[in-house]
């Protein structure tokens, strides 16, 4: 394992393990996590979806919105759709080719 990705790894654990039952008690959430999926395994998929800068901006985005004034619920990770706009233009292009055939 690459040394930032065994770091973000100790890290993530450190949050879920010691930091994210305080901010549970804090929030009076009993114990349950506001979002779903929880703000460890958001962290874990946007990083390992967007790389280490952009997923662990969003990771830390999504901390600042864990507080007792935030309704929470569903916020999945959104779909990193850069890799799929370039087969999906080539893919319009082709369809695009076969109907200028006569």
């Amino acid at each position: 394992m690459r040394p930032r990705a065994r770091l973000l790894s100790v890290l993530l654990g450190a949050y879920k393990y010691a930091l994210s039952p305080f901010l549970h008690a804090a929030s009076g959430a009993a114990g349950a996590c506001r979002f779903q999926p929880t703000c460890s395994e958001y962290a874990a998929i946007a990083v390992s979806e967007y790389g280490i800068a952009r997923g662990g901006w969003m990771a830390i985005h999504r901390l600042l919105r864990c507080h007792p004034f935030c309704r929470g619920g569903f916020d999945p990770v959104p779909a990193n759709l850069s890799h799929h706009v370039t087969s999906s233009i080539a893919g319009s292009r082709h369809s695009d080719a076969r109907t200028r055939l006569p």
